[in-house]
C-alpha cells in the first residue's frame, strides 16, 4: 500500500474519523475546541482526504457523509515504512539499532520481542 503523506492537519482529521467513523463535516467541526475553523477549511482538507484515498463518501442530496477507506494500523505501518526508507536506507536492522542506541528500546525488551518472535515461528 503506497499512501500519500499526510500534513498534521490531515492527520488529525483522519484520527477523528478513526476513532469516531462516518460524519458530515458539520459533525466534524464538533470536535473542534473553540474558536473552531471555518466550515470551508475544513472542508477542504476533507476532500484532499479523499483525493488522497483515505476517505470516501456516501451522499445525501447534496451534502456528503466521509468515512475512512484506509484504517489506522494500514496509515501506522506505512509511516514505519515510509520513515525507514527515508532515514535508514531501508533498512529496519540500521532503524532497530538507532532506537537501541537512543535508549528508546533497553537491551531486555529486544531479548523479549526475539522470544517473541521466535516462539511465533
Amino acid at each position: 500500500m503506497n499512501l500519500k503523506k499526510l500534513t498534521a492537519k490531515e492527520e488529525e482529521i483522519m484520527r477523528l474519523y478513526w476513532e469516531k467513523g462516518s460524519m458530515f463535516v458539520r459533525e466534524l467541526l464538533n470536535f473542534y475546541p473553540e474558536p473552531r475553523p471555518h466550515f470551508n477549511t475544513v472542508s477542504t482538507m476533507v476532500r484532499s482526504l479523499e483525493a488522497k484515498g483515505y476517505l470516501a463518501h456516501h451522499s445525501f442530496g447534496n451534502t456528503y457523509q466521509y468515512y475512512p477507506i484506509v484504517s489506522e494500523e494500514d496509515y501506522g505501518r506505512n509511516t514505519i515504512k515510509g520513515a525507514v526508507s527515508r532515514y535508514f536506507e531501508n533498512s529496519y536492522l540500521t532503524a532497530v539499532s538507532a532506537l537501541v542506541e537512543e535508549e528508546k528500546i533497553s537491551l531486555d525488551d529486544l531479548k523479549e520481542l526475539i522470544a517473541r518472535i521466535e516462539n511465533q515461528h
